[in-house]
């Protein structure tokens, strides 16, 4: 009659080997069981005998197959045990110790309490360190938030026509001239700049110029758009936008261009692209047709040149945008936000050459940073508004630009909306196109 193999034996033959506890590699780490989980090995069936077992050793050996190493140690551990008389000579019970024979992948007492213990201990160690680096950064950001928010120099901008879809930041441009008079007989200031920026909730954000000369009606009074502010107040020029555009403005951001010369020298340069080979007197603007890094000097006579611009106040509002285009794209670079230094002197530049509305914050800036570079960028919208004639004379103005509401109305709608496919838009533009 053959031997049988007790079942507990047969069991210690297929012990699994011993759990790794090396984590696997992944981008984020989810875990959902408490400890490291060793596979299962699959069981034998219950008629199983170590006949069986010496025959399919046998042919494992045949065929050149090892064993794992753990396997093995296991297999002469509990050989060891079974094989060693007792204490009065007897053989020992081959069943092997209850720390051995628990459940598949159970491990030693002392394994076992390393298993448990490591891993809380490695987890633990990981959050907190988290949670440390976590705190920093909200305080720096706190901190940073502050210090942006008390530099800001806020006015009242804002009017109170009804609320539209989407958000409208109006960004001018002043020449500011301390009470000398301009080259078009405005005293004080003017408003040479209309940027009329749109981020609607989904689709491409967009960049619309207004013409510095567009004809406008405050009052009884016509003029030039430029003059709106000077002439009526800030509220005033506001509201004349929201006229042409038919959105309700929500925030405004005014920047003096004698600022961005110092913004451009702190952000050592800005790249500036133009067709044309310039010596401009009026502007001071001497320029090689092609692109080059700018300085703050260059890049403000190449913002306030228009006389030999073939496009006049149209090409000039064009280049006004690629500035302004390029300074937020260098000041959002890599190499600019991880050097504090530079970062401290663009930033402190910045916030001195910029007036905004009562309710705008650093996140509101943020916004409007990001929403630029979206429109100025391949997927958005920028261009100018529509006009039926560039050249209409008004008694006491002179020549103006007559703007068409009905096109304007449609377009800001659209704009707002999201749904405008992205490119250039506006008179100008389709006046290339044809």
């Amino acid at each position: 009659m053959p031997h049988q193999t007790s079942p507990r034996h047969d069991d210690a033959h297929a012990a699994p080997s011993a759990p790794s506890f090396q984590p696997a590699r992944s981008s984020r780490t989810v875990s959902h069981a408490p400890y490291p989980q060793t596979p299962r090995t699959a069981r034998r069936s219950a008629g199983s005998t170590s006949q069986a077992g010496s025959a399919a050793q046998q042919a494992s050996s045949r065929s050149g197959a090892r064993r794992p190493e753990a396997l093995d140690s296991g297999l002469r551990d509990v050989g060891a045990r079974s094989s060693r008389p007792g204490k009065h000579g007897e053989a020992r019970n081959s069943t092997p110790s209850p720390h051995i024979a628990g459940r598949s992948g159970s491990v030693g007492s002392a394994q076992a309490d390393v298993v448990r213990t490591r891993p809380h201990r490695g987890l633990r160690r990981l959050f907190i360190a988290l949670a440390i680096i976590v705190a920093l950064l909200i305080l720096a950001l706190f901190g940073t938030w502050n210090w942006v928010d008390r530099q800001l120099n806020k006015s009242d901008w804002v009017t109170n026509h009804a609320d539209t879809t989407g958000e409208t930041w109006l960004i001018l441009g002043s020449d500011k001239r301390d009470g000398t008079t301009g080259d078009d007989g405005t005293v004080g200031f003017r408003t040479d700049t209309i940027l009329v920026l749109t981020k609607p909730k989904s689709g491409p954000s967009s960049l619309i110029s207004i013409p510095r000369d567009s004809l406008v009606n405050v009052g009884e009074d016509y003029m030039k758009i430029n003059a709106v502010a000077q002439a009526a107040g800030q509220k005033a020029l506001v509201s004349q936008v929201e006229d042409i555009t038919a959105q309700h403005v929500d925030h405004v951001a005014l920047i003096q261009f004698g600022g961005l010369k110092g913004i451009v020298d702190a952000l050592g340069g800005v790249r500036l692209c133009y067709d044309q080979t310039v010596n401009d007197v009026d502007s001071g603007l001497n320029w090689q047709s092609g692109c080059h890094v700018a300085d703050g000097s260059t890049a403000l006579a190449f913002s306030r040149m228009r006389y030999s611009d073939p496009q006049g106040d149209f090409g000039r509002a064009s280049r006004q945008r690629q500035v302004i285009g390029a300074i937020i794209s260098k000041a959002a670079n890599r190499s600019t936000l991880t050097n504090l230094g530079k970062l401290n002197k663009v930033a402190t530049a910045a916030l001195k050459s910029i007036t905004v509305d009562q309710s705008a914050s650093p996140y509101t800036l943020l916004q409007m940073a990001l929403a630029f570079r979206s429109a100025t960028g391949a997927k958005g919208i920028n261009g100018s508004v529509y006009w039926s004639d560039p050249d209409y004379y008004v008694d006491g103005v002179g020549s103006s630009v007559l703007l068409d509401d009905a096109k304007n109305h449609a377009l800001f709608n659209e704009l707002a909306q999201g749904t405008h496919a992205p490119g250039t838009v506006g008179t100008l533009a389709e006046t290339f196109q044809q």
